[in-house]
């Protein structure tokens, strides 16, 4: 008896820490406050544009540069909240020629601007800073620089920040809600080396200190997170996509090593681009260009400029996430990054809270670009396959306000809800006109789950708050419950949070036939007795024969 008080003892002390443990995750600070709300210091002005002039230097791990900040004012305020995270640090601001005064706390900067800002006015500051930024220690998972050598010892550098945040490395308005109208990106690195950044290449400066300068411009939004710096020894080819808003220019960078197997795995951009043009309208940049560009990790959504590092095979990292063998019929990081171009740069999240509409939709592209070259049973087993992945373990939206993300399973969870939600449509090109209608809807925009939940529910035809409230913000699986009693069969959704009432195809004895469930029992009348129920395995449900 009294090894069993121990063991329930012990028990409990296990429970409580784990639960002191979740407490503590759940506190937030004013950091978090300051990192992921639209703070009075962001509010009152509007980004316009930016100037990033950045000196990579790879002997030393350091960066130091200057960034130009232009913005309007939208009201009267004399503070402007800029961010940069140590190690790296600002060390001065200037206006007009004059610097100005600012404090730091933790990782926000508040700068007093000297002279009256009036409303509608356009302005901007010069922010210099500098510094050994942190070493990303799980690329791209953790945030920070990556500092590679390729196999001739040449310096191969990359940035990865999703998350953590852009001010890791240099110093902006480091908030998902406001992005800049277009963006200059000037790297300078030793002339021996090439920087690939976002957009289109405007020139190459060369220096007397054997060093270069490389001018990049965006034309259009971009977010903080898909600003990029790739350096190393590349080398380059290009090709043209006949797209549908015309000729798409394509440009692959890549150790020179590699370059004979990348003309062979990179056939699968133009792929890509043929699946998801059709599936979810133009790709969304065809001024800035399109770029596949070799880093010295996985992979990572910068806007125009992928970056690839799933080291020239099919599936990820070879491997099948599915387990049905489709996953190996496409290299996975081609695929899922570039379907990012539109779901995170094209229509991005407001707040990190939100970003399943980055990765349940840039998930779902995986199983449309199998669909559009191998055939609907082909995506649907892939997308069904993915199911394995999914834990389960807390909602898929996150913390607002605080730059928390949701769980994990917005890549494969949020990838089956909408697969679900493509069954109860029930028409493929109506579900595909709504895809497309987002990208036409929300171009270039930062947006809000509200936003995208009330698009797809108007288009749909149907009140989908129940179900998005069932498969973003609760854990459970519902579960279709159902009793054959003779001719008659009663069912309802269990599981499931109030008022969940999603339509759902069954087999009722090898036939095709649709219910209306809800949370409290049905009843309808069959043609044979006992028959055998089946639900249809394209929803994310389960099925219980009740008792």
């Amino acid at each position: 008896m009294k090894n069993n008080i121990t063991r329930v003892s012990i028990l409990c002390l296990i429970l409580l820490c784990s639960f002191s443990a979740f407490a503590q995750k759940s506190e937030f600070t004013r950091q978090d406050t300051l990192r992921g709300s639209i703070t009075p210091e962001r509010a009152w002005w509007d980004l316009t544009y930016y100037h990033l002039s950045v000196q990579v230097n790879p002997a030393d791990s350091t960066i130091q540069g200057m960034n130009t900040i232009q913005y309007k004012v939208l009201e009267p305020k004399q503070v402007m909240q800029v961010d940069m995270q140590a190690p790296m640090a600002i060390e001065k601001v200037m206006q007009d020629g004059k610097p100005l005064q600012f404090k730091r706390e933790g990782n926000a900067y508040f700068v007093q601007l000297a002279k009256n800002q009036q409303t509608g006015a356009v302005d901007k500051v010069e922010v210099y800073f500098g510094g050994k930024p942190t070493v990303s220690t799980n690329p791209p998972w953790s945030g920070g620089i990556t500092w590679k050598k390729d196999k001739n010892g040449n310096p191969f550098i990359a940035n990865s920040n999703q998350g953590d945040g852009a001010s890791m490395w240099w110093p902006c308005k480091d908030h998902m809600y406001d992005e800049p109208d277009s963006m200059l990106i000037s790297v300078r690195v030793p002339d021996h080396l090439m920087d690939v950044s976002n957009g289109r290449l405007r020139k190459v400066e060369q220096h007397n200190d054997r060093t270069k300068t490389f001018h990049w411009f965006v034309s259009n939004p971009i977010n903080n997170y898909g600003v990029n710096i790739s350096i190393g020894d590349y080398a380059h080819f290009s090709e043209k996509y006949q797209g549908e808003k015309g000729v798409l220019d394509c440009d692959y960078y890549v150790l020179k090593e590699n370059l004979d197997k990348a003309k062979v795995q990179f056939k699968d951009a133009p792929r890509t681009l043929q699946a998801l043009e059709h599936w979810f309208g133009p790709y969304p940049f065809y001024e800035d260009g399109y770029k596949l560009v070799e880093v010295p990790y996985l992979g990572m959504e910068h806007q125009s400029a992928v970056t690839y590092g799933n080291g020239y095979q099919n599936g990820y990292r070879g491997r099948d996430l599915s387990g049905t063998g489709w996953g190996l019929k496409f290299d996975f990081i081609i695929i899922h990054e570039s379907g990012h171009e539109w779901f995170a740069n094209n229509i991005t999240n407001k707040d990190v809270a939100d970003m399943w509409i980055h990765e349940s939709f840039t998930n779902y592209s995986e199983n449309l670009f199998l669909d559009y070259h191998y055939g609907k049973e082909a995506s649907s087993a892939y997308v069904i396959g993915t199911r394995m992945n999914i834990k389960n373990d807390r909602p898929i939206i996150g913390v607002y306000g605080v730059n928390k993300g949701g769980s994990g399973d917005m890549y494969y969870k949020g990838g089956n809800m909408l697969h679900t939600l493509r069954q109860i449509v029930n028409d493929d090109e109506k579900w595909r006109s709504i895809l497309r209608g987002l990208n036409k809807e929300f171009y270039h925009q930062t947006v809000t789950t509200q936003q995208i939940e009330n698009y797809l529910s108007q288009h749909v035809g149907r009140n989908l708050a129940p179900f998005f409230d069932q498969y973003l913000r609760d854990v459970r699986v519902p579960k279709l419950e159902y009793q054959v009693k003779g001719k008659k069969l009663n069912y309802r959704w269990s599981n499931a949070v109030d008022g969940f009432n999603m339509p759902v195809k069954v087999l009722v004895n090898g036939e095709e036939q649709w219910l209306e469930p809800a949370t409290t029992w049905k009843e309808i009348k069959m043609r044979k007795k006992n028959a055998v129920i089946e639900v249809s395995n394209d929803f994310y449900v389960e099925a219980v024969a009740a008792k």
